[in-house]
């Protein structure tokens, strides 16, 4: 372990080029989808992405509230993105902070690109994220978890919208930091991506990062959505194969 002051920062890559939790650059963290996790709502999606558990649920399109949001040649699409006080170890308020109406607002833009919403003019597409327990990557996940229960709620969307973070670990590039890598890392770029026509409807970036390194974190952020989008297929497949109410049971 070295040390910066009084914080004790991990070892972030070994001499191998394996991770802290002994993944390679390129891989991702444990991940599983499951499309209808909730009855009431009418789309749902539970996802566990390494230490990461959210809920995602999608009610609509329906009557908007507030109603001078309404706009009469389209869905408004308003999304609520939230970190339970419990989900952190730190101690957190209850209800949404700057960073969560910020990442809702964010979000909610990227389903804007991509979801069909001149065909439900003057109502609302309202999504909910709640983030159970927190490990990095919250944003990622929830997009994941809303994109796989917009398709559940049969919200007729250009595509499904796979999303993960690149960062920089150690000097090099990593696909899907875990905590210590946010925390202690050099770069973070969440990016979200339609994979059919490959455009981007979400990209951040906090840190620094050159061309060369944008590039090659792109490129495998690239290659990370299309694994992810596979298990998102997937997880609608396993919902819907024995019937509408498959998977919903439990």
């Amino acid at each position: 372990m070295g040390s910066v002051g009084a914080k004790e920062v991990p070892v972030l890559l070994s001499p191998e080029g394996l991770r802290i939790d002994g993944r390679k650059l390129d891989e991702l963290r444990p991940l599983s989808i499951r499309a209808g996790a909730l009855h009431q709502a009418d789309g749902s999606a539970a996802v566990e992405w390494g230490a990461n558990k959210v809920l995602a649920a999608v009610y609509g399109p329906r009557e908007v509230h507030p109603r001078h949001l309404q706009q009469n040649h389209k869905a408004v699409i308003q999304c609520r993105y939230n970190m339970a006080a419990f989900s952190v170890d730190e101690r957190k308020r209850p209800g949404l902070d700057r960073r969560s109406q910020e990442i809702s607002k964010v979000i909610g833009e990227a389903f804007e690109s991509v979801v069909f919403v001149e065909e439900y003019p003057r109502t609302s597409i309202d999504i909910y994220i709640e983030v159970l327990q927190a490990n990095a990557g919250t944003r990622c996940a929830g997009v994941v978890a809303a994109s796989v229960a917009l398709a559940d709620a049969g919200i007729p969307m250009a595509d499904l919208l796979p999303a993960v973070a690149v960062g920089k670990v150690g000097g090099a590039i990593a696909l899907d930091l875990k905590k210590e890598e946010d925390n202690f890392g050099e770069a973070d770029l969440p990016m979200a991506l339609v994979p059919q026509s490959g455009r981007l409807v979400l990209l951040q970036m906090e840190g620094h990062l050159t061309e060369p390194e944008l590039a090659q974190a792109l490129d495998l952020g690239v290659k990370g959505c299309r694994e992810i989008y596979e298990q998102m297929k997937r997880a609608l497949r396993e919902r819907y194969a024995v019937g509408p109410t498959a998977g919903a049971s439990s």
